[in-house]
């Protein structure tokens, strides 16, 4: 047996290895755990009251002077002067001015008691929402806001029921300090049909259109954008004299003249390295447009400490390339959050332009309750700063300690907050669940079956036009669409130019039609925008940068607030960039509980035509990408005439619409249009009927295609009917909703079905229509549906690569005569 001498000396030897180890460790990342040189020691200043929490004990103890803790990220300490600076330096106030800012809060006893209510709402309502969660009312994802309150104190200080709100997935309490019932956003929480979005949107999209909130966004960043379009449709309403009416639709009532209404967005300063920001910069210093991006600065990105991944976290500073002024402001005092970020904002409600407000600040949770938290020092950063840097503790510990309020009137306050949190569970508890019949009835604003013909214009269109318009641009833009008009009428209008004169017709039907284009101005590359901006002026048709997920975003917050955007693509594979900006844009009418119309046009050139020699990324099936998108309407338009009947109706429906049409025949395809008339977004056409004798022979195939299978299809009609067969071909021009109705009608006479396919074999259109087919026509087939499909490999520039990729003519020929031959 080993000896108790023997066992002290391995323990003590085992302790000894242990602190070499944690000491090697310290050392290896002494950079993130020690505080910087030019850190604060103190974070008072003379004559300032010491809260009592860090006051030497007695007189009897010996002082020395507390050390400031080692964490990741320390302090910064500020006081209201080092806020002050920084208003005088950049944004050009003066002393006076910043010492008004200053008395309207600290002389103000009633603005202080709104700021503490705010401070103990966000609280106590994330509070609530943990213990619900553990309960098991809230499901999914939550994201809480604890140790950040300066934020909704701010907002429910500087904040205006008609400025637009645009935050992320950590937006509850930003939501109750801009006016959102808290029970409503409650039962929203508890997935309640009470709840502000019906249950239908959850934690992470909180939205309320009596107040402007709009949103709550989970994809981190893509906000950005949408409150760039919001901020636009703020000066538009301006330019074209129009205003919301009680049903915040659009009228003819000019905003008053003291309209200072911004757009403000809020942004984790993770997700503000995202290079959203430097696009929103970009475009709110070229448009000047009345924008505050708020940054809240808790140093994570998610719970990754931020400086392992970023190397400039001053983003109060980016702005200056731009110039975008910025101000830093510490998290801890609320007061002087309120104070500074009033003055930044009022900075922006003066017309000056954009700016940004970086907060400092620490979360007390982690990043959701879901999550683990094995990130470096996290732990033990959340403990010290529930310790050392409570906004509410600060507040309380000021204000008692100058006397502006008593213990028992915080208390009383408290209760009070408390009171509405409990009856916001209460009623969010009570509450009845949503019917499963709202989730069908939430897919599409206007139902596919619309007949758009008979939507009336705006009848203020001919007042705004007058007073947008000059009269010579009305003369040139008149000559200019009666020009398409008689090309359209000897059947020589091309489909770039049939889609230009739906625009105009649309853009001067209803005034609050937008457009957004990359290269404009110029008419891009089919003439699409052509005349649009020299017309309507840079207001409503914006020329872009080269980003298509900035300008659909954009395009998105302008359909939130009462306008209807077409963005246009050069090329439709463009759209990749703005994968979650379409994703988002065809979620929202749904998630936000039916509160938002979504109404915006993408439209476009793309698709894959045999011989293109465009290379891969250019001729990818985007088309097929999106169709896996809820709430989008999806189009083609082989032809001048679908394109413009299809374009009018898209712009009119009050959801998001994407038209592709076929590169390779944008200028080529030439015919007549239905003028005047909109087409059905449901609906696919018949091009070309079997003969009787075909289908009672039983040579008769039914052929499904698109973009440029059709003419495809056309050019080989003649060649099947020599080999003694036929075909219906259907021009598939609604892809989604899915025109079944047409294609079993025609397998009610063929029996067989191929499908000339311009997407992969992998999830593509045609494995999407097959699957319909056979789940809903297959007691009308003889045959297996023949896919006609590109091969899942990349387009190849050679053509004789691209033929073993590519399906073309030839092989709707063969797949017609296996069909019919039984040979398959």
């Amino acid at each position: 047996m080993v000896g108790a001498d023997a066992l002290v000396a391995v323990k003590g030897e085992l302790q000894r290895v242990e602190y070499a180890l944690a000491a090697a460790l310290c050392a290896a990342s002494s950079t993130a755990f020690i505080t910087p040189k030019n850190a604060r020691v103190s974070r008072y200043t003379a004559g300032q009251q010491v809260p009592s929490r860090v006051m030497a004990a007695t007189l009897d103890t010996p002082t020395t002077e507390a050390a400031e803790p080692s964490v990741m990220r320390p302090p910064i300490d500020f006081v209201w002067s080092d806020v002050a600076s920084q208003l005088i330096e950049k944004f050009g106030y003066s002393q006076a001015e910043v010492d008004m800012y200053e008395g309207e809060v600290e002389n103000n006893k009633d603005n202080l008691i709104k700021i503490y209510k705010a401070l103990q709402m966000a609280r106590g309502f994330e509070n609530a929402c943990n213990q619900q969660y553990m309960q098991g009312k809230i499901r999914g994802f939550m994201h809480l806001d604890n140790g950040q309150e300066a934020i909704p104190g701010l907002v429910e200080y500087a904040i205006k029921n008609g400025d637009k709100k645009y935050s992320y997935y950590r937006e509850h309490t930003h939501a109750i300090a801009s006016g959102v019932d808290p029970g409503a956003v409650m039962a929203e929480l508890f997935m309640k049909e009470t709840g502000t979005c019906k249950g239908a949107g959850g934690s992470m999209h909180i939205f309320d259109k009596s107040t402007y909130f709009q949103g709550g966004w989970a994809l981190v960043s893509e906000q950005l954008p949408y409150a760039a379009g919001a901020a636009k449709s703020i000066l538009m309403d301006r330019a074209l004299g129009v205003s919301d009416n009680e049903n915040f639709e659009k009228e003819d009532v000019a905003p008053p003249a003291d309209d200072d209404r911004i757009s403000i967005v809020f942004v984790g300063e993770g997700g503000a390295q995202n290079g959203r920001t430097a696009e929103l910069l970009n475009s709110a210093a070229k448009d000047n447009l009345p924008l505050l991006l708020l940054v809240i600065d808790n140093g994570r990105a998610i719970n990754t400490y931020t400086g392992d991944v970023a190397t400039n976290g001053s983003v109060f500073d980016q702005g200056k390339h731009y110039g975008v002024p910025g101000l830093r402001v510490d998290g801890y005092d609320a007061a002087d959050v309120a104070k500074g970020g009033k003055a930044v904002i009022d900075y922006v409600r003066s017309g000056k332009g954009p700016a940004i407000l970086q907060v400092h600040t620490y979360r007390f949770n982690g990043h959701s309750p879901a999550d683990p938290e094995h990130e470096r020092g996290r732990k033990d950063e959340k403990a010290w700063a529930r310790a050392e840097q409570d906004p509410i503790k600060k507040f309380e510990d000021k204000y008692t300690a100058n006397g502006v309020f008593t213990e028992d009137e915080l208390k009383e306050f408290k209760k009070e907050v408390l009171a509405e949190v409990k009856a916001a569970v209460k009623f969010a508890d009570e509450s009845p669940m949503p019917p499963m019949e709202l989730a069908k009835e939430l897919e599409y604003p206007d139902a596919p079956d619309t007949d758009y013909n008979l939507r009336p214009a705006p009848a203020f269109a001919d007042a705004v036009n007058a007073r947008t318009i000059s009269p010579e641009q009305m003369e040139t833009v008149q000559a200019h669409i009666a020009g398409l008009r008689e090309k359209a009428i000897a059947g020589d209008i091309s489909i770039g130019d049939a889609i230009n004169l739906a625009i105009h017709e649309e853009m001067l039907r209803d005034p609050t039609t937008t457009i957004h284009a990359e290269d404009l101005q110029a008419g891009s590359s089919y003439d699409i925008p052509k005349l649009t901006q020299q017309t309507y002026g840079k207001i409503r048709a914006a020329d872009e940068i080269i980003d298509e997920g900035h300008f659909i975003g954009k395009a998105l917050g302008e359909g939130m607030n009462g306008y209807r955007p077409i963005v246009e693509l050069m090329n439709t594979n463009f759209g990749i960039f703005g994968m979650a900006e379409i994703s988002s844009a065809g979620n929202t009418y749904a998630t936000t509980g039916g509160q938002f119309d979504m109404p915006m046009t993408i439209v476009g050139a793309g698709g894959t035509a045999p011989n293109q020699a465009l290379g891969a990324e250019h001729s990818q099936p985007f088309h097929a990408y999106v169709m896996g998108i809820p709430g989008l309407k999806i189009c083609s338009a082989a032809s001048p005439d679908a394109a413009y009947g299809i374009t009018k109706s898209m712009i009119r429906d009050n959801g998001p619409c994407f038209l592709f049409a076929p590169v390779k025949m944008m200028k080529e395809a030439k015919g007549t249009l239905d003028l005047d008339k909109c087409a059905p977004l449901n609906k696919s056409a018949l091009l070309h009927e079997a003969s009787a004798d075909s289908v009672a022979a039983g040579n008769a195939v039914t052929v499904l295609t698109y973009l440029h299978g059709v003419k495809e299809a056309q050019m080989v009609i003649d060649e099947i009917q020599e080999e003694g067969f036929d075909i219906d071909l259907i021009e598939l021009r609604s892809l989604k909703p899915l025109d079944m109705d047409t294609i079993r009608k025609s397998l009610e006479r063929t029996n067989k079905v191929a499908i000339l396919d311009e997407s992969t074999k992998s999830g593509g259109i045609g494995a999407t229509v097959s699957a319909r087919i056979s789940e809903e026509c297959f007691d009308l087939l003889d045959a297996p549906v023949k896919r006609l499909c590109m091969d899942d490999a990349p387009v190849p520039y050679a053509s004789t690569m691209e033929v073993a990729v590519v399906k073309r003519g030839s092989d709707l020929v063969q797949g017609v005569f296996d069909l019919a031959t039984g040979q398959y």
